[in-house]
Formats: structure tokens, C-alpha cells, sequence
């Protein structure tokens, strides 16, 4: 009976260190899952991370169109102010019209500001920014046309009634 005892112990412990290897092997390739997908969440997230700065460039692109758009139609109401003449007192017609005008501009400046100081900087974007250069010059030449429309509002007499 102490022999099959004997026999028995060595088979349990081969038996145990089966168990043990098999074990090790599972945890293993646990490991080596868990380093696969870690380095899949880690291209994942960049891949985010640049989406947003993508997103972030194309928001100022239309923060910037919503300004600029903004300003055109407050010179139009400028220039249109004109047309309330009979209608108005002359004095109001030139307080409204340079108060629009003087929006324009505004909006002008803050069209250009807002796009070239958009907040932190994100990282590099896939999308390419409008050049600042062409963003100034757009918004130069509206600022003297709304300058010479206020000129024109101020020194041109009244129509006729």
C-alpha cells in the first residue's frame, strides 16, 4: 500500500505542475492581449486627438465666416439706413448708420483676431488654416469699404422726398 501512496504523489504533483504551466501559458497570453490592445487604444486615441484638431481648425474656419458675415450684413444695414429719409429724422438716420458701420468694422477686427487666436493650441491638424496673410487682406479691403461707405453716409446730402 506504500508504494501505490508513493506512486500517487509524484503523479500529483506532475499533475499540479501541469496545472501550473497551463495556467502560466493562459496568463501569458492574457498578457500579450492586453499589450495588443493596449497599443490598438493607444493609435485609437490618437486618432481621436487628431480628429479634434481637425474639428478645432474647421470651427474657426466658421467662427471666422459667421463674423465676417455678421459685418457684411451690418454695412448693408449701414448703407441701407439712407433709405429711411421722409421716414426719420436726418440725426437718426446718420446715428444708425454709423452704429452699424461701426459694427462692420468691429466685426471685421474680431473675424481676424478670433481665427488667429483660436485657444490652445491643438496638435497638428490633418487640415490646413487659412493663410493669416489672406485673412488680413480680405479684412482690410472690407474695413475701407466700410469706411468709405461711412464717408459717403455723412457726406452725401439727403434724396429728395
Amino acid at each position: 500500500m506504500a508504494t501505490t501512496a508513493t506512486k500517487s504523489a509524484p503523479a500529483a504533483v506532475k499533475e499540479a505542475a501541469r496545472a501550473v504551466e497551463t495556467q502560466s501559458r493562459k496568463v501569458a497570453d492574457s498578457a500579450q492581449e492586453i499589450r495588443q490592445s493596449s497599443a490598438q487604444i493607444e493609435v485609437a486615441v490618437d486618432r481621436t486627438t487628431q480628429l479634434a484638431a481637425d474639428r478645432t481648425i474647421l470651427a474657426a474656419e466658421r467662427t471666422y465666416a459667421a463674423w465676417t458675415r455678421t459685418g457684411l450684413l451690418a454695412l448693408a444695414g449701414g448703407l441701407g439706413a439712407r433709405a429711411l429719409n421722409g421716414l426719420v429724422p436726418e440725426w437718426l438716420i446718420l446715428a444708425n448708420g454709423t452704429m452699424l458701420i461701426g459694427f462692420a468694422l468691429f466685426c471685421y477686427a474680431a473675424a481676424v483676431w478670433r481665427h488667429l487666436h483660436p485657444g490652445p493650441p491643438p496638435p497638428k491638424p490633418d487640415v490646413e488654416r487659412i493663410p493669416g496673410a489672406a485673412l488680413l487682406a480680405v479684412n482690410a479691403l472690407l474695413a475701407l469699404v466700410a469706411l468709405a461707405s461711412l464717408v459717403v453716409l455723412w457726406t452725401t446730402a439727403p434724396p429728395p422726398k
